[in-house]
């Protein structure tokens, strides 16, 4: 295709900062977010929750809180599973190292033989108000025998530990193992020096601005529900199994989302409940958490547990590295998951570094705590936290140079195409030239006397690096539509779904490079299942990618069809219709149409079969390839002595995600992940008392990173094209919070190395940092 010359498409094609087509309706209040949403005759539900973390159910006792005014119904786990609906999904791709499948338990909806969690859902209040719901659901009785709790994954596999499951010894889901070990235990016996590290990557509360809601309704024979989600094709066919219907029979709408962060993708016990109990009641039935409980009994992140061992040669060339820990799961699979701890750990850990071998063991445990799910990223921040920690620790150690010593290690470009003992097959990258950048814009020879003017502040100051390179992607199919209205414009569907990323914006900008549609034409539709054929819904930082990919396919078809039907309108052999700006033109003439225009005629254009009496395409497309964003962050850390608070001063990045379809909104995305990453590594503290209360259960007690934790952000972009997918792109909604956690952490122990400290775990409170400082504690 010819280079644009088409105004239009030089201003909001593919790599123009174009503002988000969703903020003026959202920045007028006019968004539709999932409490927003009410129907005629609605009852509203509140669920039963344990109060305990373990314990044996004796009885529940309902008939108090039934006979109080305005309630409906009260559904158990009894009622539900009388009524044929199934336990919830679980999905484990991890097998034991031995090769046997994980050990997975039957969970049904609601708990009935156990609760196994502060916050376990026993039971659904359905009321005709949100307050006489809220009130019988505090009548219902709970007889509960409480049980020792154990709530550390460590503990959970010693021998005497409580169990959470009958079927599950030692509370062992999986034992999960990747790599040779016997050629990695060769390394490390003839390496020259060996690093070691005991890193704890911190639970967290996900919290995102909108706390979980549904309203449910069954019609005309179906399920419907509105809710919150990562992608409603997915979902329709998870909660369809636990119902025991046919997808076709269940819908599910998803409007604007305020959040998710990998939180919402799954199954929650509150959705099937709803949709049994407004079947029940023939009527929409509506729940919506409160921000305590969300704390609760939303999925947590992270909670990883490792001994991270790094084999170096005399010269400090990587020669094996090791990892072996635990993955705290929490107490149930249906919404956690295995993969950040095991697979993910392995395919992100090696990040931009040549490193000849790879071990992963990884035990994947239950304990009596929140279920552990998705969190941005999903083990690819914590992966290169491991590596980058292990990096600086061996400088230090061997007396190396750190930079240096990345230098010596780095995969070149003229190494890749670069297959990784992790499995992953690098397509490209310029990664000794981008920590090159990142140094120059850091300032990084300049800090040493930054750091002098610290001291005479009594602040301790220090520097890290965050070089990381991320597996982003997964292979998986997608829809990409295209709908020409008969109003003059055109829609975009696809099978991912926005909730909060703006992909209105960078959607339409590809149509507008691929088919010269002025972007104001343009629409986007999603978060209906009903309108979908496929959709691997919003994660794993795939939705530019896939749907990308899609509508690049789509827009090929729609070009091909427009074709046959120009041919026809301009009286010419559909061979000799040529494309380019948004016209179909005979070669050779200036004889054409607008592809607006002829999607117009093609409706009532006499003589045309079925198949071209409109422009309108659908296709799903498999793709097979990940994306491997990388960059490098460095971030300077202030400690003030008197009050051990840590503050991140300066802080820059240089990414290479590939072509930038809209810089402004990728800028936006590296922006959010860093500050959430910096919340981990600075305030956010999870925290459980011996019997499994959690102790951080509001924010009076959990540290959300505020906008005075947030410094100024430089951003820097180094492109190098993916060859993996039609766009180019790499994907870059996760890459914050992997450069993130390393930069900061490492800078916090360059801090402190002056005193001696060789390793701090996150979070790096004033009150770690204190007994550090003043009391000679260990970190």
């Amino acid at each position: 295709m010819n280079a644009p010359t088409d105004p239009s498409r030089l201003k909001f094609g593919i790599g123009q900062p174009v503002s988000r087509k969703e903020d003026p309706v959202l920045l007028r209040g006019e968004g539709r977010y999932s409490d927003d949403l009410s129907l005629p005759g609605q009852a509203h539900a509140v669920m039963v929750r344990s109060p305990y973390a373990h314990g044996i159910i004796r009885g529940i006792e309902t008939a108090e809180a039934a006979a109080m005014p305005g309630v409906l119904v009260i559904l158990t786990g009894h009622e539900l599973t009388a009524a044929g609906i199934g336990p919830m999904p679980v999905t484990v791709g991890q097998k034991n190292r031995d090769g046997s499948p994980a050990r997975t338990p039957i969970q049904p909806v609601l708990t009935t033989d156990k609760v196994r969690f502060v916050g376990d859902p026993v039971a659904m209040v359905v009321a005709e108000t949100a307050k006489q719901a809220r009130d019988a659901a505090e009548m219902v009785a709970l007889d509960i025998d409480p049980l020792p709790a154990v709530t550390e994954a460590r503990d959970a596999v010693a021998p005497g530990a409580p169990l959470l499951y009958d079927d599950i010894p030692g509370n062992e889901v999986v034992d999960f193992h990747y790599g040779d070990a016997e050629a990695v235990a060769a390394a490390f016996a003839g390496a020259a020096h060996v690093t070691k590290l005991a890193i704890r990557n911190s639970r967290v509360v996900v919290s995102p601005m909108e706390p979980r809601s549904a309203l449910a309704t069954f019609e005309e024979g179906r399920y419907v529900l509105r809710m919150g989600s990562q992608g409603v094709f997915g979902m329709r066919g998870n909660i369809a199994k636990v119902m025991g219907v046919e997808p076709k029979d269940l819908r599910v709408l998803t409007g604007n989302v305020g959040g998710s962060f990998g939180m919402k993708s799954s199954v929650y016990p509150e959705y099937p409940a709803l949709l049994l109990a407004a079947k029940r009641l023939g009527r929409p039935v509506k729940w919506t958490d409160t921000r305590s409980e969300s704390f609760l009994s939303d999925s947590h992140g992270r909670d990883h547990d490792f001994e991270a061992e790094l084999a170096l040669d005399a010269e400090g060339h990587f020669l094996a590295l090791r990892l072996t820990g635990f993955g705290n799961l929490g107490a149930y699979m249906s919404n956690a998951t295995t993969l950040p701890s095991t697979g993910n750990t392995v395919k992100n850990v090696i990040g931009v570094y040549r490193t000849p071998l790879l071990e992963v063991s990884t035990r994947c445990v239950f304990t009596n705590t929140t279920p552990v799910g998705a969190y941005r990223g999903a083990g690819r921040p914590e992966g290169n936290y491991y590596m980058e920690r292990l990096v600086d620790t061996a400088a230090r150690e061997m007396g190396i140079d750190r930079v240096e010593l990345r230098r010596r290690n780095h995969i070149r470009p003229d190494q890749i195409p670069y297959d990784a003992p992790s499995g992953m097959h690098y397509d490209s990258g310029d990664f000794p030239a981008i920590l090159e950048e990142a140094l120059a814009a850091a300032d990084w020879d300049g800090f040493p006397a930054r750091r002098a003017e610290a001291r005479k502040q009594g602040k301790l100051r220090g520097i890290g690096i965050g070089h990381y390179l991320e597996v982003t992607a997964p292979p998986s199919k997608e829809m990409g539509g295209i709908r020409f209205d008969e109003d003059g414009g055109v829609t975009i569907l696809t099978g991912t779904l926005d909730y909060g990323q703006g992909h209105a914006s960078p959607f339409a900008q590809v149509l507008v490079d691929r088919l010269g549609i002025p972007f104001e034409r343009i629409r986007l539709q999603q978060g209906d299942s009903d309108l979908l054929i496929a959709g691997g819904g919003t994660g794993g930082s795939r939705s530019l990618m896939a749907s990308g990919t899609a509508l690049s396919t789509a827009s090929a078809m729609v070009i091909e069809k427009g074709r046959r039907i120009a041919g026809q309108a301009l009286e010419a052999a559909a061979e000799d219709i040529e494309f380019s700006d948004g016209r179909f033109v005979i070669a050779g003439t200036d004889r054409g149409i607008g592809i607006l225009e002829l999607a117009a005629q093609a409706r009532a254009m006499p003589g045309l079969p079925e198949d071209l009496r409109s422009l309108d395409v659908s296709t799903t497309d498999q793709y097979e390839d990940s994306a491997f964003p990388n960059g490098c962050h460095i971030a300077e850390v202030e400690i003030d002595e008197e009050t051990a608070e840590a503050q991140v001063v300066r802080y820059v990045t240089v990414n290479d995600f590939g072509v930038l379809v809209n810089p402004m909104l990728v800028a936006g995305q590296a922006h959010g992940g860093i500050v959430q990453g910096i919340g981990q590594a600075l305030t956010e503290q999870t925290a459980y008392s011996e019997d499994g209360q959690l102790l951080s259960g509001s924010y009076m007690d959990y540290g959300l990173p505020r906008a005075e934790h947030a410094p100024f952000l430089g951003f820097n972009s180094h492109p190098v094209p993916a060859r993996t997918n039609a766009i180019g792109a790499k994907g870059c909604g996760e890459a914050g919070c992997a450069g993130a956690l390393p930069a900061v952490m490492n800078a916090v122990v360059d801090a402190l190395a002056e005193r001696g400290v060789r390793h701090v775990d996150m979070p790096a409170t004033p009150q770690r940092l204190w007994s550090i400082l003043n009391e000679g504690v260990s970190a």
